[in-house]
């Protein structure tokens, strides 16, 4: 069979899919990534269709088991560090919705509707902000999964604030109607929503993502080697912090004062994840970047933003989390982690050094935090992964 996967530029959206992708191929079927051009090559490792470009008629597709990157666009105009560092709140919703969702499905649609056309595909996977997939799926009558990244939208999180709520409909609405369809919301599929998670983290999704949701569990993210210094660590609990690579502009005083919180207690070793390489401060180790999942395996606790893949990546190693969302989805898997009883919320824009020193020193000394992250570790281990969400793949392209 065939499967297309439609995705937007963005590392932690393509990473759970290149899982699915690989146990897909690993089962003999065919697969193919569309997404904007030149960044999804980058993140899925495989080459851009060269020569005539699919939307003016390339030729017939090999039947390679993955295929070249079909382009659906220029990924320039939606590169995350053109985003303003300082939005939050609405602004930011408002930013994300107007500025980044909906431009980005209007210039993915003919990309993606030429994929369709020359790849044949049995199911479109088509990610949650990649509402062209959708949109080009149902337009062809073809049967799609919704990929949902991130546990954020499960719970619909705008239920309580029903004038945005409704603000997005409307948004959706006219969406649909300039490419003519006719479905529902296009963040989730009548036939399929694969959550990259588990209950025990995200709890039972809302009414209006359906029944047709399958919790599957985070699928790890593959990642290349980086050197460590292994040596400089020193027995002590390691705490580690970091806000991810693409909030460096927006987190430069979290992080000085996560460094000088971490400095302050003597019982632990810090380790500061600073894109930028400008944070030092005596006691600690600061590094750019870091082999995070061999990091955590050493760690006693994380410090972050709250992204999906930093959280799931750390509950999956059973330690406990401070967190300090800063927009988007953070806010939400905050509480979530707050609600599964596996760590603390801070306020990412006011938190000091006193506040991150008692924050760690809580997750550290009481020991119900450790025993919730094990529980979700636990939950994480046996969902299923990329294999699970490879047999529900197969069952939607069955006849």
């Amino acid at each position: 069979m065939r499967f297309l996967l439609v995705v937007p530029p963005l590392a932690g959206h393509v990473a759970p899919l290149r899982g699915v992708a690989a146990a897909l191929v690993g089962r003999g079927h065919t697969v193919a990534w569309c997404g904007p051009e030149p960044e999804l090559s980058a993140l899925t490792g495989v080459p851009a269709l060269t020569g005539v470009p699919v939307a003016a008629g390339a030729p017939v597709l090999p039947p390679l088991p993955v295929l070249p990157v079909l382009s659906a666009g220029d990924s320039a105009p939606f590169a995350v560090e053109r985003r303003p560092a300082g939005l939050r709140g609405f602004a930011a919703l408002k930013h994300l919705w107007e500025e980044y969702l909906v431009p980005l499905a209007d210039a993915m649609v003919p990309g993606v509707a030429a994929a369709v056309s020359e790849f044949g595909p049995d199911v479109v996977v088509a990610d949650q902000q990649a509402f062209a997939g959708a949109l080009v799926a149902a337009r062809a009558g073809l049967p799609w999964a919704t990929s949902a990244s991130t546990s954020a939208e499960l719970g619909d999180p705008l239920a309580v604030m029903p004038k945005i709520g409704s603000w997005a409909d409307g948004l959706q609405t006219r969406l649909r109607k300039r490419h003519g369809v006719e479905i529902g919301d296009l963040r989730f599929s009548p036939q399929l929503v694969l959550a990259f998670t588990t209950r025990a983290l995200a709890g039972q999704p809302a009414a209006k993502a359906g029944t047709a949701v399958r919790y599957v569990g985070p699928v790890p993210a593959t990642a290349p080697e980086l050197p460590f210094p292994w040596e400089q660590l020193d027995g002590r609990p390691l705490v580690v912090v970091t806000l991810g690579t693409a909030n460096a502009p927006a987190g430069r005083r979290f992080l000085l004062e996560s460094a000088e919180a971490l400095s302050a207690l003597p019982a632990v070793q810090g380790l500061v994840v600073d894109p930028s390489g400008a944070i030092g401060a005596e006691g600690i180790l600061a590094l750019e970047r870091i082999p995070q999942t061999a990091v955590l395996g050493k760690a006693a606790a994380v410090v972050c933003h709250g992204g999906h893949n930093t959280v799931c990546e750390t509950l999956a190693a059973g330690l406990p989390l401070v967190v300090a969302p800063i927009r988007d989805d953070q806010s939400i898997l905050a509480d979530q982690v707050v609600a599964a009883g596996a760590g603390l919320r801070l306020r990412f824009d006011r938190a000091g050094a006193t506040d991150i020193m008692a924050a760690v020193t809580a997750v550290l000394g009481r020991p119900r935090y450790r025993a919730a992250a094990r529980g979700i570790a636990e939950s994480f281990r046996t969902a299923g992964g990329a294999e699970l969400a490879a047999d529900h793949l197969e069952a939607l392209a069955a006849p």
